[in-house]
């Protein structure tokens, strides 16, 4: 080609490489080849529009010839979105899932390496660490560009459905682009607006098809609410655990009494918020009783190398672990443990804790402002009462005394801790006979056609002005917030929001 656009202002080594097969992409044939531009391999594309009028060359990238001609047909792509390993975690099952039943649609991801490895074809990675409270301005910026890119990449693939997966506030500025173009979209993990933002139901009725919830109370709040939803299940609490493997790993673990599991988080700023926090409560616990062991169980290397620098000497008495999460649990007397999806890993094995998550005074008063609900610890949310203590959220500068007493108080009595283990078993019936992964790829093929049931169908009446369609730009916070997993009160309590 000897025209060219200014982007490419010499076009040597017209010989074509890599030569992709045209498909028709609303009225213009698209061809896309590799060649040397200015002096760099890279992709161009071409369009031949109505009439056989020939566009400039101009340069793309692969993620544009990956999500367009390498599948020409039609409404045989799903796109997942995911900002945190949690997502990451759990959309790679799903992931395979929908491989397995339905081979002939691609899936595309922004995510992590367990969704590539689950068969998605990752288009960028976001999900290194989650990021608790309001985060700083360049992680907000971070996803700003992300989701531009993401907007400017779906414009010319011919997209079925997007599943977003938990992180509402990255998320929705993507759902809102996707139903103005009449996809479909799913839920995965339901945002938890009952606990935190009953007021933006509107929203998300406007941004989706279904919500796949992993707590038994969301799916009939949702649907109070006008929100199409379905409880799955959760796939911390419906796995099955090999007892007798557990069994023999513990016999390594360290020997004393009473065997205490230290649980500081596995993201930066929790492991920052909560870390000696967590350790001062063991250490005065280990004062009393002299031969209390604990064991730190980091999530990842990452997580283990900041657990080390902030505990440097490791305190008397604690062991650092990585990866072997419920080794651990069934080694443990009891937890002290962050608020979050670990108090569910604890529920599975029907160990008792004491839940704790350190804010400073900003935080504490949002969290009266902000939380609609009476708990904060997941076990306590689903069973409707109080089953464990928790100090969430804890003002730091209150001391350990408050934490120290409960746990010492918690060891010292059999039956509170017998009953402890019976609310929770409690709680773990109420995801018996569900699997979570199954129920989720199935869900997601049914809304978009492809499954058993496919009555669900998009809200179009509902979609978004076109004026929603640009991402605010982030601002830089006066003040970062440290936040924490919010909690929900029983349903009856619940007010509509919709008044």
């Amino acid at each position: 080609s000897t025209t060219v656009s200014p982007e490419c202002s010499v076009l040597r080594s017209p010989q074509v490489w890599v030569r992709l097969s045209m498909h028709d992409l609303q009225s213009a044939s698209v061809t896309y080849l590799m060649a040397e531009v200015d002096g760099h391999t890279s992709w161009v594309r071409r369009e031949t529009h109505e009439g056989g009028i020939l566009g400039l060359w101009r340069p793309c990238s692969s993620a544009q010839f990956l999500g367009i001609d390498m599948d020409p047909t039609p409404g045989s792509v799903i796109l997942f979105t995911a900002f945190e390993p949690s997502g990451d975690a759990h959309a790679a099952p799903v992931i395979a899932g929908i491989k397995e039943r339905a081979p002939d649609i691609r899936i595309f991801a922004w995510g992590g390496p367990k969704m590539e490895a689950a068969g998605a074809e990752l288009m960028g990675h976001t999900c290194d660490d989650g990021a608790m409270g309001l985060g700083g301005f360049a992680a907000a910026w971070k996803v700003y560009k992300t989701i531009r890119e993401i907007r400017k990449w779906s414009k010319g693939v011919p997209l079925l459905a997007h599943v977003p997966v938990d992180s509402p506030a990255a998320n929705f500025p993507i759902c809102r682009t996707m139903r103005k173009r009449g996809v479909r979209v799913i839920h995965m993990v339901a945002p938890q607006l009952w606990a935190w933002g009953p007021w933006r139901i509107r929203k998300l009725r406007r941004l989706t098809d279904m919500v796949l919830c992993l707590l038994p109370f969301e799916e009939q709040w949702f649907k109070d609410r006008g929100v199409p939803a379905k409880f799955i299940g959760h796939p911390v609490l419906n796995r099955e655990l090999d007892e007798a493997a557990l069994d023999q790993e513990i016999t390594s673990f360290p020997q004393g009494s009473p065997r205490i599991l230290l649980l500081p988080g596995s993201r930066s700023g929790e492991i920052k918020a909560n870390l000696q926090l967590i350790c001062r409560s063991f250490s005065q616990l280990r004062n009393q009783s002299g031969r209390a062991v604990g064991i730190i169980v980091a999530a990842n290397e990452n997580s283990a190398r900041e657990i080390r620098a902030r505990l440097n000497p490791m305190p008397q008495g604690i062991h650092l672990a990585m990866g072997n999460l419920d080794a651990a649990i069934r080694w443990a007397d009891l937890a002290i443990t962050v608020s979050g999806t670990v108090s569910l890993d604890m529920t599975r094995h029907e160990t008792p804790m004491v839940g704790v998550y350190s804010v400073g005074p900003i935080s504490w008063l949002g969290s009266k402002v902000l939380l609609q609900t009476p708990s904060r610890l997941l076990p306590n949310i689903v069973a409707g009462e109080r089953i464990v203590p928790e100090f969430v959220p804890y003002l730091g500068w209150r001391g350990v005394r408050p934490i120290v007493d409960t746990v010492a108080g918690q060891l010292a009595d059999s039956r509170t801790l017998a009953q402890t283990a019976a609310g929770l078993a409690a709680v773990r019936e109420q995801f018996v006979g569900h699997d979570p992964d199954q129920e989720a790829s199935e869900a997601i093929l049914s809304v978009i056609g492809r499954g058993e049931d496919s009555s669900h169908r998009p809200n179009q009446d509902s979609a978004p002005s076109e004026g929603d369609d640009e991402p605010a730009k982030p601002t830089p916070p006066r003040k970062a917030m440290h936040g924490f997993s919010p909690g929900a009160q029983s349903l009856e309590n619940h007010r509509s929001e919709d008044s």
